[in-house]
């Protein structure tokens, strides 16, 4: 018997799935990537260093601000640069309202509908009127605050390697505060209803690796960390990490160690649990799942309390900048031949940017592995342990659970096909 799906709706990008199943037994079980290929990092070669954080926050429009904060930080790292506290301030903040976007609206309008058969967002939103606008209002934030903080709503301008073009003024920081007051109750709500929806039973332990630091829930820096017990430099990770090419795929699959891994809300949860903020943790543990988690289907859940998480966090920092007063400053250096790399958290999971500089800041080198590409083999092994449980099912159910736990790891076929 083979199931097969043409076309996965409500992910970023195109792709489609296939799993053959001889004699009861899952014999394969493919994710097949229909975007073609865009040959970002070979657009890169020969441009100047300062072209790469802006070319690559073009990779995605949902995840734009990761882009250009991984490139810049491995460019930094490559040239030796030491960017001031203000810098990483306004960097972390900016990250936040990314993550307050992007998972609202995988979470709320991509995913959620699966949990009451509509594949029709429009009714349901008829459906359930409430919760749409208190998740358009929650976005809302997360949209205002990249807008605010990065210079525009798509692809910031004023993040740039060594500092920051631009700080928000009082009147802004006032007004993202008062934003983000009353819609943090908001997103509370919304984390509850997620954790009281009715998950698939499924469970498949694996390793979920992600950023951990000992200052905070790890986004914008840490060592790579595992729920197996890794805890290495970012350096070292990525070196030994493995891109797998084949002539008819246009994504390189990654694995480490020979083995497939998670990444993304979900994987951090697994590693960072203990600091959550308050309320976000909250509302975690009232869903009386234990730590690590191995339904994948959690995932959802993880981006809801990581949204809460990051308007809480998004509130201290916001705080700290107006209390403080904050300078947009960029550090003087010089250019010369080096190679550099760097790791921050993008929503759907660890993003790593790699370059290799001329004396003259000319790009010799680049490498791109984007959280889909390393997270897109254990999907395809989770699909094939998931499959059997949907012996009963019609085969129009059974893809209808395939495609719920596909868009449950939030794939981006854009990102992954750089």
């Amino acid at each position: 018997m083979k199931i097969k799906i043409n076309h996965i709706a409500k992910i970023e990008g195109h792709a489609g799935f296939v799993a053959n199943i001889v004699k009861g037994d899952v014999e394969s079980a493919k994710i097949e990537i229909k975007s073609s290929a865009r040959l970002i990092e070979g657009l890169l070669i020969g441009r100047h260093y300062k072209d790469a954080p802006l070319i690559t926050a073009r990779i995605c429009g949902i995840c734009p601000v990761i882009h250009n904060i991984t490139s810049v930080k491995a460019i930094e790292n490559a040239l030796n640069i030491k960017p001031s506290a203000d810098t990483v301030t306004l960097r972390k903040t900016m990250l936040m309202g990314q993550f307050i976007h992007s998972h609202g609206l995988h979470a709320y309008f991509l995913s959620l509908p699966d949990f009451f058969d509509i594949e029709n967002d429009l009714n349901f939103i008829q459906e359930l009127p409430y919760q749409a606008g208190l998740a358009l209002k929650v976005r809302d934030y997360g949209v205002n605050l990249v807008k605010v903080i990065g210079g525009r709503t798509v692809h910031p301008i004023r993040s740039e390697i060594g500092g920051f073009k631009k700080a928000p003024t009082k009147k802004e920081v006032d007004e993202l505060l008062k934003q983000a007051r009353e819609v943090l109750p908001q997103a509370v709500e919304l984390a509850e209803f997620f954790r009281k929806l009715n998950y698939p039973k499924f469970k498949r332990k694996t390793e979920y690796i992600g950023l951990k630091s000992k200052l905070e829930y790890a986004i914008y820096d840490g060592n790579i960390a595992s729920t197996e017990g890794l805890n290495i430099p970012v350096k070292k990770f990525a070196h030994d990490l493995t891109e797998i090419q084949k002539p008819y795929y246009t994504v390189k699959k990654v694995n480490w160690d020979n083995n497939w891994y998670m990444v993304g809300a979900l994987a951090r949860m697994n590693n960072n649990f203990l600091q959550l903020n308050s309320k976000a943790r909250n509302v975690w543990q009232k869903s009386g799942l234990e730590m690590p988690d191995w339904n994948s289907f959690h995932n959802i859940l993880a981006q809801a309390v990581e949204i809460v998480h990051c308007i809480e966090e998004s509130i201290k920092l916001l705080e700290k900048v107006k209390v403080g007063g904050i300078k947009a400053d960029t550090k003087l250096y010089k250019v010369k031949a080096s190679k550099g790399g760097a790791a921050a958290e993008a929503p759907r999971g660890t993003l790593y940017h790699y370059y290799e500089i001329d004396k003259d800041g000319y790009i010799t080198n680049c490498n791109i592995i984007t959280p889909t590409a390393q997270f897109i083999g254990n999907l395809e092994k989770d699909i094939e342990h998931f499959i059997p449980n949907l012996k009963k099912l019609s085969m129009k159910q059974k893809k209808k659970k395939i495609r719920m736990l596909i868009r449950a790891y939030d794939p981006c076929i854009t990102c992954a096909t750089h």
